[in-house]
């Protein structure tokens, strides 16, 4: 079976390693192809949450992860049709270098790999700033390592002049690869970083709009678009079918209830999220789940609520940073990642949230929080005071604690029965302790074996950022438990 959007046209833009341009140029060419009347759909290898916030601001549309690691091989390809749908073009920025993965799992998780689950060419971006002529035997060494991987032509970025433009261009003639576009050094275009990368586009406002159009400027100046163009119309039809929220959810296994606490109610019987009448609130909507948005809670993928919306949750995004209450009804929370500790101030101010937030977990109703969530629950934060839903304190660290995770769920949640293996991972530079609770939310398989996370009541509270199309049963469940709560 094959969906009507399998022949979208497509490029990933890939580099030999970070730091090479590659945001730029993915950012660049999205907003200099919409500037052109495309629909163009924007992606991300991997599991950063910044770089699509850049990609939504060049195209308009939703930027998407397509991460081999936390959803597996097989759900790459439908879920990038899932975002292309409708869309004339679609650009997949890479991460890392090319063939750069998951940490002594080969391939998996890499650029090169979801290159091939697309079937989609690569355009290499290369940091021509100190070098010549050995470009070409870097050039020739990305394309001759798997010749599974066709790159299509390469990007040459931080060109100093036109002299060493015509000495580069000479070089990769002889590799038998077209260049489809010269870069010279911009700072215009630079995006500011600090501990966890790039700032997001929701805190840079302006800026982050006139950055994007010098993206957009310099790869039209520099690059054949016509070239780029005519590459992705070269991609093969894909061999699957789109991704779809309430599929998903049909052929993912029915939610059993998280088992009650000692001396806790138990909970109703199980109702249908998919079929039968569904329970109303008090003004006549279907269940509400509340979502942390806004500049402090950035992070998260937009398969997340969709899936809540396919199993009957009606989701209305909050700002803890400016609403002074709870949405009215709220009946789940979730709160995704992002930079707390940058608003710790803000955040704490808000009493008047804070009291909300901690009043719905008192009352049992789920609440998922991941990473910043997790902060933002705590007592305090940097010693300020947080929503208190969690008897742990939270810091900065020096550290950065990077990378994924094979994790197994330790305790019966809203959001997942105990024993089940979700992949993850963990970005940031906090701490909290302890570090997990009287039941621990994850056990954590690899790279190292430890407990984590706090499962309180309905609160699931972790560190880990999983990705809920891999357990669209994550999804059901939780709206399940609002039903029940």
């Amino acid at each position: 079976m094959t969906s009507p959007n399998s022949g979208v046209p497509r490029l990933v833009i890939a580099a030999p390693s970070s730091g090479s341009g590659k945001t730029t140029v993915a950012t660049g060419l999205m907003a200099a192809l919409t500037g052109r009347g495309l629909a163009v759909s924007p992606h991300k290898v991997g599991p950063d949450y910044i770089d699509p916030g850049y990609h939504a601001l060049a195209t308009g549309r939703v930027g998407r992860n397509l991460d081999a690691y936390l959803c597996g091989p097989e759900l790459v390809g439908p879920l990038f049709l899932h975002g292309a749908r409708g869309c004339d073009i679609a650009v997949v920025e890479g991460v890392m270098g090319l063939y750069d993965g998951a940490a002594g799992e080969g391939e998996l998780a890499s650029t090169a790999q979801v290159a091939k689950l697309l079937r989609a060419p690569v355009v290499l971006v290369v940091d021509a700033s100190s070098q010549s002529r050995s470009v070409a035997a870097l050039v020739h060494g990305f394309v001759s390592w798997d010749p599974e991987v066709r790159i299509g032509g390469v990007i040459l970025n931080k060109v100093a002049s036109d002299r060493h433009e015509g000495l580069l261009r000479e070089a990769v003639d002889s590799v038998g690869v077209p260049v489809l576009g010269v870069l010279r050094r911009a700072a215009r275009v630079d995006v500011p970083s600090r501990h966890l990368g790039l700032v997001p586009v929701a805190e840079r406002g302006a800026e982050a709009v006139e950055a994007v159009a010098a993206m957009a400027a310099q790869v039209t100046d520099g690059c054949d678009l016509e070239a780029l163009v005519a590459l992705a119309r070269g991609a093969g039809a894909l061999p699957c079918a789109a991704w779809d929220p309430g599929e998903a959810l049909v052929s993912s296994p029915p939610p059993p209830l998280p088992v009650p606490s000692p001396g806790a109610a138990a909970p109703g019987p199980p109702l249908s999220v998919l079929d039968g009448p569904r329970p109303q609130t008090p003004d006549g909507l279907r269940e509400r789940v509340a979502v942390a948005g806004g500049p402090a809670f950035t992070f998260s993928y937009a398969e997340h609520t969709e899936l809540l919306a396919a199993a009957g949750a009606e989701v209305v995004t909050f700002d803890p940073l400016r609403d002074e209450e709870l949405p009215e009804g709220t009946a789940g929370l979730v709160i995704g990642g992002g930079f707390p500790e940058v608003y710790a101030s803000e955040l704490s101010a808000n009493e008047g949230l804070r009291k909300s937030v901690a009043e719905l977990a008192l009352s049992g109703a789920p609440v998922a929080a991941e990473c910043a969530g997790l902060l933002y629950l705590c007592r305090e934060l940097d010693g300020l005071p947080m929503c208190g839903v969690l008897d742990a304190s939270a810091r900065m660290s020096e550290r950065l604690t990077l990378g994924y995770r094979d994790a197994v769920a330790v305790s019966d949640s809203a959001l997942a029965g105990a024993g089940t293996r979700m992949r993850g991972h963990e970005f940031h530079r906090t701490v909290v302790e302890p570090g997990a609770g009287a039941a621990p939310a994850w056990g954590m398989r690899a790279p190292e074996r430890r407990v984590e996370g706090f499962v309180e009541r309905g609160v699931h509270a972790s560190y880990l950022h999983t990705h809920w199309a891999a357990e669209p049963g994550v999804a059901r469940r939780f709206v399940e438990r609002c039903r029940t709560s």
